[in-house]
């Protein structure tokens, strides 16, 4: 499942509400979930909700996991710059960085990580997938971070997209490909 199967993997996801931060965390778990693994999702999100900061720490884990709290990532996935400022420094050292260049004003700052910058909401504006950076981003992290087959996604969406919005299911599907096929 991912290139990190040994151990905890710690995910975090950050930008405003209302971009799907808590969305794309519950993705992932269930992704865990369906392969197998413990997970933990923790969300986080100021009082405002849409337009205000939203966090969440995803755990995924061949074992008991300790702690929902996610303070050290291997993985930072960040959608706009004060979640890229708050949260860069904390990533482990040799982790990934995945941030969204379209809102992101500028680079990550540490040289002991790797970045990845993905015009996500550019890229959802051109092909008609509204609100769905989020998806398109996740694709992208999930190639280079090996957390799950392409396979997976199809069933994870079936289990976290709420009946009321399941016509929504293809147009996901739609922004993962684009973001899984980014170079």
């Amino acid at each position: 499942m991912s290139k990190r199967a040994d151990v905890e993997t710690k995910i975090l996801i950050a930008g405003f509400g209302g971009q799907g931060i808590l969305f794309a965390g519950k993705f992932l778990a269930y992704i865990g979930l369906l392969n197998g693994r413990q997970v933990s999702w923790l969300p986080s999100y100021g009082p405002e909700m849409r337009g205000g900061t939203a966090s969440c720490s995803v755990v995924i884990s061949n074992g008991p996991i300790g702690s929902p709290i996610v303070n050290n990532p291997h993985y930072l996935i960040v959608m706009n710059t004060p979640s890229l400022v708050r949260y860069e420094p904390d990533v482990t050292p040799g982790g990934l960085i995945f941030a969204d260049n379209a809102l992101i004003t500028r680079k990550v700052e540490r040289k002991d990580v790797q970045a990845f910058y993905i015009p996500a909401t550019s890229l959802a504006d051109e092909m008609g997938l509204k609100n769905l950076a989020n998806m398109i981003i996740l694709g992208a992290f999930i190639k280079r971070a090996g957390i799950c087959a392409y396979d997976d996604f199809a069933p994870a969406l079936d289990k976290t997209v709420p009946p009321r919005r399941k016509n929504l299911i293809d147009a996901n599907l739609k922004a993962l490909e684009t973001g899984y096929s980014y170079d």
